[in-house]
């Protein structure tokens, strides 16, 4: 019995500590559920804040992108304006040399026009004594002088230098001829020499061709007179 009620106290300890860890299970539980929705809340806050991270991540990269170009632009041009400005300063500068001479050149004429003023004078009387009508036509009659003179001058110096021309092929042809002459009399003389040998051994080869000659004709007697004793002797 003793045993039995022991059994039976430790029994309900045991249930009494089973109900407390259910009773805390059942707290944990509870508590991790809660614990569980909290994270899947703050799981979706973190989605949600991710997609709108990515999303401002790539606006702002286009951005970028945009103010980069924009910027990349802008610079060119400016390159562009800065090279254009100092093109143009430069034609400014030469422009400004070029007016300069000009300019002395203007104040040289002017100096000048005090001298030449009397000349002007002189080509108005020559009009008013002419057959000219006015000054531009004397001017303009000038420069084809000047013009006809410029070509007189070219074609003789063109003239001269054809005539230069064919005096250098004169002198080689005449060279060349002379060469050839020389050469010519050359085989002549030597052809001449070769004549005059000829011409001294003809006796000579005459006085062979006689001799040949006779001796054909004495061997020819000879092999007459073979004949003749052969045919004797055959008879």
């Amino acid at each position: 019995d003793e045993e039995s009620v022991s059994s039976f106290m430790c029994l309900l300890k045991k249930k009494k500590e089973f109900r407390c860890m259910e009773n805390v299970l059942d707290e944990n539980e509870g508590v991790f559920t809660e614990r569980m929705e909290g994270l899947a809340e703050r799981w979706r806050d973190l989605h949600a804040r991710r997609a709108q991270l990515k999303a401002h991540v790539k606006t702002s990269g286009k951005t970028v992108q945009e103010n980069e170009a924009l910027q990349n632009q802008a610079l060119k041009k400016a390159i562009k304006d800065k090279e254009q400005n100092i093109k143009r300063e430069s034609e400014l500068l030469t422009a400004q040399r070029e007016l300069e001479v000009l300019r002395k050149q203007h104040q040289k004429l002017c100096k000048k026009l005090p001298k030449y003023s009397m000349f002007k004078k002189y080509l108005e009387d020559v009009v008013e004594i002419s057959q000219f009508q006015d000054l531009e036509e004397i001017i303009s009659f000038y420069k084809a002088l000047v013009r006809s003179r410029k070509d007189l001058l070219q074609s003789q110096q063109w003239h001269k230098e054809l005539t230069e021309q064919a005096k250098v092929l004169l002198e080689k042809y005449r060279a060349e001829k002379t060469a050839d002459m020389l050469r010519c009399k050359n085989e002549l003389a030597q052809l001449k020499q070769g004549l005059d040998k000829f011409r001294s051994d003809i006796p000579l080869w005459e006085g062979r061709w006689t001799d040949i000659q006779s001796t054909a004709d004495k061997n020819t007697m000879m092999l007459k007179t073979i004949r003749g004793t052969i045919h004797n002797l055959f008879q």
